[in-house]
């Protein structure tokens, strides 16, 4: 929600008024083939297609999976837990329901308001400006990864319930990656059974602890705790959190980032996330719960979740034939700390780099043929992280700063630029005249803001 300011951003909004009838153009649709036209650079392959394997089952896995499946890859999926709960707020854009061409009985609610809420309790409340047709899908990730990885195998890909250990690099371009991994198949009880797997090429979909970057020496990068617990709360209180969300803002939760309360089937998902404080997770936690109590009293907590979220890319993210995508590239926003688009898009993205320059499945690739995933990305996608990453540095660093955020939060055009934003994944200029407006005013918050901060700081002293 924090995509506003420092860079104007509006979408591209769908004319009509029923939500049934949105849809974005399908660039990889159910009855499409990819049609591709390659440079030739790659040989020729005999009585085979070419063989990918990607590493992981989240939306990037799934979605690179079905893409290379459905235009002529040999495609296997590895993902080790099938029913993997990742702690995520489970929030998409309207976008990626028309553009990934999800069912609408995957989404658990359809969120149109929203509350910001400072530290000092201020409510701001957001979504005044959305369309009767707009609102942020939320949804849980084992019903969306399940989802994912099921059309990617009913377009041909492989799924193999296993666990990834190791690959075995090959010495030229006519060698195979060597994969090592245990198969868990209910055969062999919970042991599982090693296996090996020959691969022309690999995409790295396995989260922030990827096995396959530490394969390739992607290198390290700083990433946050995200804590989250799923509350079962009385139904009299869900009927509050219908179509609504909430953000909290404040040192109590999180020194460096915010903590949510977003509404799923028949629960709430109420955690938050820090980089900077990972040993006092709980206690931010704990401070969350505190702020939303009144309205999840007498709830019960049915499930507690905890994982590493990247803070940005990674040094390298490709090798040879291999490509990282979605967490394991570090593909998660500062500010707002979105992840699950943008982790699907890499993952189709790439996965149409592979399919292209193979010109699909006939001939091997190389680097060069990744590396034009990787340009295309960073092109469309680097102002946006780059925007938040700023805004994340300037609003989130004091108590005053966040009151500030919220302050601004409640302004019209702001709301409209970060729905716009964020709802259809397009960057473009907005009206001049309200850009300087909302410029005045951000200077007006901040210097607000540095003022509160010095008068508290003299209290303490």
């Amino acid at each position: 929600m924090a995509s506003i300011a420092l860079k104007s951003f509006t979408g591209l909004r769908h004319s009509t008024p029923e939500p049934s009838h949105f849809h974005v153009p399908l660039p990889l649709a159910r009855h499409q083939r990819f049609k591709v036209s390659a440079s030739k650079s790659g040989p020729k392959l005999t009585n085979r297609n070419l063989r990918v394997a990607v590493i992981g089952g989240g939306p990037a896995g799934g979605c690179a999976a079905e893409t290379l499946a459905k235009n002529g890859i040999e495609t296997f999926l590895i993902e080790r837990k099938m029913d993997n709960c990742k702690p995520c707020g489970g929030a998409i854009p309207l976008c990626m329901v028309g553009e990934f061409d999800l069912p609408l009985d995957i989404i658990d609610r359809k969120v149109t308001k929203m509350k910001m809420i400072s530290p000092s309790n201020v409510a701001v409340d957001i979504g005044q400006t959305l369309k009767p047709h707009e609102y942020i899908g939320m949804v849980r990730r084992e019903v969306l990864d399940a989802y994912l990885r099921e059309r990617a195998e009913k377009n041909g890909a492989r799924v193999i319930n296993g666990l990834f250990l190791k690959m075995d690099l090959p010495k030229n371009r006519e060698q195979p990656y060597v994969l090592h991994f245990t198969e868990y198949d209910g055969k062999k009880g919970g042991l599982g059974e090693k296996k090996t797997l020959e691969v022309d090429a690999v995409i790295g979909a396995d989260g922030a602890n990827s096995k396959v970057a530490k394969s390739i020496n992607a290198g390290d990068y700083d990433y946050a705790i995200a804590f989250q617990e799923r509350v079962r709360i009385p139904d009299e209180k869900m009927v509050y959190y219908e179509n609504l969300a909430e953000m909290y803002v404040g040192d109590d939760v999180s020194p460096d980032f915010y903590g949510w309360v977003f509404p799923k089937c028949d629960h709430v998902a109420v955690g938050t996330g820090t980089v900077t404080h990972k040993g006092d997770i709980k206690k931010f936690q704990l401070a969350t719960r505190n702020r939303a109590k009144d309205k999840i009293l007498g709830g019960k907590i049915i499930r507690v979740e905890a994982h590493p979220i990247p803070e940005h890319p990674r040094p390298r993210r490709l090798s040879d034939r291999v490509a990282l995508v979605g967490d394991a590239a570090g593909y998660v926003t500062k500010c707002s700390g979105e992840g699950i688009y943008f982790a699907a898009k890499s993952g189709r993205m790439c996965a149409e780099a592979i399919v292209q320059g193979s010109e699909n499945g006939t001939r091997m690739i190389g680097e060069g043929d990744l590396r034009n995933y990787l340009d295309k990305w960073d092109k469309t996608y680097w102002p946006t992280y780059k925007v938040l990453d700023v805004l994340q540095k300037v609003f989130y660093r004091s108590n005053p700063a966040r009151e500030a955020f919220v302050e601004m939060c409640a302004d019209e055009y702001v709301q409209k630029m970060t729905f716009d934003s964020y709802l259809y994944k397009k960057v473009a200029p907005g009206n001049p005249l309200q850009d300087l407006k909302l410029a005045v005013n951000t200077i007006g918050s901040l210097v607000r803001a540095n003022a509160l901060r010095n008068e508290m700081e003299k209290l303490r002293v």
